[in-house]
């Protein structure tokens, strides 16, 4: 991976799925709504001043959205927070930077 670029994309993990749940309620509080299912599926990281984790989410049966959720240094003791997001996404969409 360079430098801060995007890793490959890779399939989601427990610690993946741990990030999402911790921005879950951030997401349902800007779109107003509350998922029926939050299901990290893959994701890709960029090294920056921190971490910026892009990760697809399964929101219900066909439907996803992409996150963005910056997890600063381990010595700042900070919680993940969403940074953006994309909604109406599909399974094949593949995930970019934004």
């Amino acid at each position: 991976m360079m430098c801060g670029g995007t890793s490959a994309t890779k399939p989601a993990t427990a610690e993946i799925q741990k990030i999402a749940d911790q921005v879950k309620s951030q997401l349902e509080e800007k779109e107003n709504t509350k998922f029926p299912m939050f299901n990290a599926v893959e994701f890709k990281s960029q090294i920056v001043a921190g971490t910026n984790y892009f990760i697809k989410v399964q929101v219900d049966k066909d439907v996803f959205t992409h996150v963005r959720v910056f997890q600063s240094l381990p010595h700042e003791n900070k919680a993940p927070t969403l940074s953006s997001y994309q909604t109406n996404k599909a399974k094949h969409d593949e995930l970019t930077y934004f």
